[in-house]
């Protein structure tokens, strides 16, 4: 039960700040010998992480449900939402068990931390150039294309989606929060669906499940806090420098060991 809650509070952690969530819950699984980790602890830690989302963002939330009637920019929005969802719905379907795969291999993990330092780079080398607060069609799409390669662990979720709003010239604020609001339709639908692929199987521990949940939920609120407060000052480079530092580790491991 500790192991689980170790897991839940790394993920709570990470989930928000551009360091990569799903490699570190890989890197957590492998060397805490939490057996098969897998898609079921994957879907309770993000869901409390989605919690704590649609919590501190509940009015953003509230303010595109009511204007859907009468806004035409809330419209708007939710359509771009709804594109930049597109990209990760087809390669979950699409690639899924070759997805899961990658995150018993520390190899796999180490490139994927390799990648978000690269990421997060150019979005720090993108934050010195002119950035617009409105996104269009063509900032959804590259959006949910770096969301989609965030299947992969070691791919920082938050850190390829802000990089890329970054990149396309949006403000760090616009990009967060397109960011934020787009992982809500992928975070659940993603965990849903594990969660109903791990329903029969009967090693499946529920208390277990719901400790991680509840410890990605609360240390998740704070993880979102900080990394907005850091976003405000443009701070990326020391997180590329750990994902790189980190990535060489994984790949040595995953060289040593069979």
């Amino acid at each position: 039960m500790i192991r689980y809650a170790l897991l839940g509070l790394v993920q709570g952690l990470t989930e928000f700040l551009p360091v990569s969530s799903s490699g570190h819950l890989a890197l957590g699984g492998l060397l805490l010998g939490v057996e098969s980790p897998g898609l079921a602890l994957e879907a309770a830690v993000h869901l409390g992480t989605l919690g704590a989302v649609l919590l501190l963002f509940r009015r953003d939330l509230l303010g595109l449900a009511q204007g859907l009637a009468r806004d035409p920019g809330a419209r708007r929005y939710v359509l771009l939402l709804a594109l930049g969802t597109l990209p990760i719905a087809l390669v979950g379907l699409l690639l899924g068990d070759v997805l899961e795969g990658a995150f018993a291999s520390p190899r796999a993990v180490g490139a994927g931390f390799l990648g978000t330092a690269a990421l997060l780079a150019l979005g720090r080398v993108a934050t010195r150039r002119t950035r617009r607060e409105a996104v269009n069609a063509a900032d959804a799409l590259v959006v949910g294309l770096a969301q989609g390669l965030a299947l992969l662990p070691g791919i920082s979720r938050s850190g390829a989606t802000v990089a890329a709003g970054l990149v396309r010239g949006l403000r760090p604020e616009a990009a967060a929060r397109f960011s934020f609001l787009l992982s809500i339709p992928a975070i659940g639908g993603a965990s849903a669906l594990a969660l109903a692929r791990a329903a029969g199987d009967p090693g499946l521990s529920l208390p277990a499940l719901a400790v991680a949940f509840l410890c990605a939920f609360g240390s998740g609120l704070l993880a979102i806090r900080l990394f907005l407060a850091l976003l405000r000052r443009g701070i990326l480079g020391p997180f590329a420098l750990y994902c790189a530092l980190l990535g060489l580790a994984a790949l040595t491991w995953g060289t040593l060991t069979p």
